[in-house]
């Protein structure tokens, strides 16, 4: 602020010295008197023009006033403006002229008058066009500063729609088991709704953060898989093949358990004999590939894995997609797809070091 003020006076210092030097050239005044005249006096112009085109600029904005009401109060306030000028002009002269000294005072003729008012009247004018300028460019600022605050709300307010959808979607599978076990294997329903309630006490400490370490939600995918093993016993294995390097990337929470949900459900779920999941992650220069990948039946066809599903639950895929295109943009992506009897899903995330999260 301090220092566009200094650069405001000077550039009026430097107009007085100018207008110094122009009357002396044009009107045959002496050097020394032409700039006592000019300069003081200018520099009160400035000052006084500025405070005035500055708020009558706020008074009368462009947007909400009409054209000719616009018009109407500068032209009025440009013309009073450089009147008081002209005459802060001629009564400095006077007192320059009562001190009768050969460096004091000037002829203040007529059309010397006339110039003055009305270069009065065209810099009152650039004053309030400067103004307009760096209002329209604040209320610019201000409505792109508006619209990036209301697109952040609107992603954050996705994210968490997206991430509500996870809890809920697994605690109705995890009943369903629950429910099924009861009659048959009321121990293994116990031991279940243990590990289940396990699972939601760690899922509670990381849903308050926008992103979490892969070694932190490699917990939460065995406290999972700890829920599904009740009832799968030997059959569900879980093979990890996280590189060091990428166990402190940063990721969004639980974002790789509904794979391994789908993984369960849609894969080994429908194989008599079990299968194992393997979630596998590298940090590879500036990206993060995680790779969970499972056994699955043949018949099974790959749509029944992601947001081809008619029943309500096929959410997982799609679900993983929307929050890395929420959180990420075009920098993340998800693919998936079946080869050989094994249904393969592979996300590709900046590779972020602890602290460098701006979500």
């Amino acid at each position: 602020m301090h220092r566009r003020a200094a650069l405001y006076l000077l550039a009026w210092l430097l107009l007085g010295i100018a207008i110094g030097g122009a009357t002396a050239a044009a009107f045959e005044a002496p050097w020394l008197n032409a700039m006592i005249f000019a300069i003081p006096a200018t520099l009160m112009y400035g000052i006084g023009a500025g405070f005035s085109a500055y708020y009558l600029c706020r008074a009368y904005p462009l947007a909400q006033r009409g054209m000719a009401s616009v018009v109407t109060a500068l032209g009025a306030a440009a013309v009073v403006s450089a009147l008081l000028w002209s005459a802060l002009l001629g009564g400095w002269n006077a007192v320059c002229l009562w001190f009768d000294a050969p460096w004091a005072g000037i002829a203040y003729t007529p059309p010397l008058r006339a110039l003055l008012f009305g270069l009065g009247v065209l810099l009152y004018g650039l004053l309030a066009a400067v103004n307009y300028l760096a209002t329209e460019s604040e209320r610019a600022a201000s409505a792109q500063q508006r619209e990036l605050q209301s697109r952040l709300a609107a992603r954050e307010a996705e994210l968490r729609m997206l991430r509500t959808q996870i809890d809920p979607h697994f605690l109705f599978n995890s009943l369903n088991s629950i429910s099924a076990l009861t009659s048959q294997n009321p121990q293994g329903a116990r031991e279940m709704t243990l590990q289940l309630a396990g699972f939601f006490r760690l899922s509670l400490g990381v849903a308050a953060h926008a992103t979490i370490p892969l070694a932190q939600e490699m917990q939460l995918i065995r406290h999972f898989l700890a829920v599904e093993k009740v009832r799968f016993g030997e059959r569900l294995q879980l093979e990890e093949a996280i590189q060091p390097a990428a166990e402190s990337c940063m990721v969004p929470p639980m974002i790789i358990q509904p794979l391994v949900e789908n993984a369960v459900k849609h894969g080994i779920a429908g194989l008599p004999e079990g299968g194992k999941i393997r979630v596998s992650a590298r940090h590879t220069g500036s990206q993060l590939r995680i790779v969970v990948d499972n056994a699955m039946d043949d018949e099974l066809p790959a749509s029944a894995f992601g947001q081809g599903r008619r029943d309500g639950h096929g959410i997982g895929l799609a679900n993983v997609r929307q929050r890395l295109a929420g959180s990420y943009g075009a920098q993340a992506s998800v693919h998936w797809g079946a080869r050989d009897g094994v249904f393969v899903v592979e996300m590709i995330l900046p590779a972020q070091a602890p602290g460098s999260d701006d979500s």
